[in-house]
């Protein structure tokens, strides 16, 4: 299991602020208690929109056990508050579960509707990057559901990210064939210097 180090520990501690107008975005650890707020704000994207091509809306047992899995892996799951509600998470997990792939992250970003358009998808993501890159991930990868989902492009591209391709029509959901942006941003040294338990070739 991957963890972060005591620098990291601490920035997550800490928290992210940012203030958009006057209300005031902070991003912490995910907590237990935050789950049923995550749960519904997952269950509205997989019921209504595009950004998952689940079908069906997972349980708070469920999305408990998923959370119990990213964590123990090692990677970082926060939450966003917003007027003391959650208001989004963000999560990072494994790309591919081959070895040679371990330094590289996908990440996920929901935004409960009442609460797009006001930062917290960008506090969030931006925390995110911090987080991998202080646990040594390389690279972070973004799989975008639908073309549509312009809203999510564009947040990436605010943090760095650019499209490295799409595939079409990888999904069918609402009655329509959907596409899969995807995206991708280096973290830290990205591919520059080998991992830091790494010896570069000879």
């Amino acid at each position: 299991m991957r963890k972060a180090p005591a620098e990291s520990r601490g920035f997550l501690l800490r928290g992210f602020d940012q203030t958009r107008g006057s209300v005031s975005v902070l991003v912490r650890p995910s907590i237990a208690a935050d789950i049923p707020g995550i749960a519904a704000i997952y269950g509205h994207a997989v019921l209504y929109g595009a950004a998952s091509f689940e079908i069906d809306q997972p349980s708070v047992a469920e999305m408990t056990r998923r959370r119990d899995a990213i964590l123990a892996g090692g990677y970082p799951y926060l939450v966003a508050e917003r007027a003391g509600a959650v208001a989004g998470y963000a999560y990072a997990a494994a790309y591919r579960t081959r070895p040679a792939y371990r330094f590289t992250v996908e990440d996920s970003v929901y935004v409960a509707p009442e609460a797009q358009g006001k930062g917290v998808g960008q506090a969030l993501l931006a925390a995110l990057i911090q987080a991998c890159e202080a646990r040594d991930f390389r690279l972070m990868v973004a799989v975008i559901g639908d073309r549509a989902s312009l809203g999510s492009i564009r947040l990436h591209e605010k943090l760095g990210f650019v499209p490295v391709g799409v595939l079409e029509p990888v999904g069918y959901k609402h009655g329509r064939w959907l596409a899969s942006v995807l995206m991708q941003r280096p973290l830290g040294p990205g591919g520059s210097l080998p991992p830091a338990d790494q010896p570069a070739e000879a």
